[in-house]
């Protein structure tokens, strides 16, 4: 009887039957004969099943099901500097949230008076230019303010290379210099050759550095900066050999002083509409610089032989807008540095900023506008 009926199933007296497919734990045996044997109760605390896996621990709130979003959100994030949601996270510390930047009137009052001086000494330096050797006092007087003009620059910017740019901002404000008054045709050639070889230099210079490819695209941008900018007031010296270009200089940097003189004077006294809440510059001030700058140009040229109010009235025109508008320009520059995080430059060198920036893009545009409507009708 034993022999037929077979071996039973352990010892619940149960006959063993033929599997169609693999056992899945549930206490049938699979094609191998193999069993999984019975649920074990106390396993599980419950009768007849198996124990299971315990539930992952979610890092949700406590109530909220788990899932696989909230385990991502909960995530660190990456490192890296993210844009704040918020305005208000754009701010100094010691500033209140949504407050603006206060302007300080004696600090205005003051860049007021040194763009002043600098207007003085570009015009009073052209009257006394002569011919040949006599410009050369001149010329001393433009190196002066293309010193500065690199000094500020670098300081206030900052470049990866500083000492690189400095270097090649006052080689290259020599050989502009140079350029200027040596040749016997009085051109802006050689000084467009010497700002080619002046960027090269700051190129090279770059990449003989140990550290040459780090913050190399900064260095260069701020090596072209103070490049052009030297260049610009080199522009000058030429302009004072053209027919009526020392006049041109007169109308132009007279423009160009009383328009930002009063516009820094308009911010100290009432910087209103503010342009951005983190530019201590009022709207009011600008325009109101611009046009002051015009009128005195259109006021002196009536007054100089083979000039007339219109052509004063164009070239105060172009050059107190050039002005102006590099001056501001220097004042978002600084607060988009100061809202990146970026420790702040030498308050000196940030505030002379502006105003020699102002003149170094008005010379150019100031020898263009001469070349063009004054040298051909004269």
């Amino acid at each position: 009887m034993c022999a037929v009926i077979g071996p039973l199933w352990h010892d619940q007296g149960v006959f063993p039957t033929s599997p169609q497919n693999d056992g899945d734990r549930t206490g049938r045996p699979g094609r191998s004969g193999r069993s999984y044997g019975p649920r074990d109760p106390r396993r599980t605390g419950r009768p007849g099943g198996y124990a299971e896996r315990e539930p992952t621990q979610s890092w949700g709130p406590p109530g909220e099901p788990p899932g696989r979003d909230r385990t991502r959100a909960e995530r660190p994030p990456r490192r890296g500097v993210t844009a704040p949601e918020h305005p208000e996270e754009f701010r100094r510390p010691d500033q209140p949230p949504g407050e603006a930047v206060p302007v300080r009137r004696l600090l205005s009052l003051g860049v007021a008076g040194f763009a002043g001086l600098l207007g003085a000494a570009l015009i009073f330096g052209a009257q006394s230019a002569g011919v040949g050797a006599a410009r050369i006092p001149y010329a001393v007087v433009i190196f002066g303010i293309q010193a500065l003009f690199v000094l500020a620059w670098t300081v206030a910017v900052r470049p990866p290379a500083p000492r690189v740019v400095g270097t090649v901002g006052i080689a290259t404000a020599i050989a502009a210099d140079f350029a200027a008054v040596w040749p016997i045709q009085a051109t802006a050639a050689p000084i467009g050759y010497v700002a080619a070889a002046g960027f090269v230099a700051g190129v090279v210079g770059q990449l003989v550095r140990r550290s040459g490819r780090v913050r190399a695209t900064e260095s260069l941008g701020a090596t072209l900066v103070v490049v052009v900018g030297v260049v610009s007031f080199a522009l000058l010296i030429v302009l004072t050999r053209l027919y009526l270009g020392t006049q041109a200089i007169v109308v132009s940097m007279s423009a160009v002083g009383v328009s930002l003189v009063v516009a820094r004077v308009a911010d100290a006294i009432a910087p209103y509409p503010r342009l951005a809440p983190q530019v201590p510059r009022g709207a009011g001030g600008i325009v109101i610089g611009a046009m002051c700058g015009t009128f005195l140009g259109a006021i002196l040229g009536s007054f100089f032989v083979e000039f007339d109010p219109q052509r004063g009235a164009l070239v105060g025109l172009v050059a107190a807008i050039a002005a102006v508008l590099a001056d501001l320009a220097v004042g978002y520059a600084e607060a988009s540095r100061r809202l990146a995080g970026e420790p702040g430059s030498l308050w000196l060198a940030r505030h002379l900023q502006g105003p020699l920036g102002g003149y170094a893009l008005a010379a150019p545009t100031v020898y263009v506008i001469s070349v063009i409507f004054l040298v051909p009708n004269s």
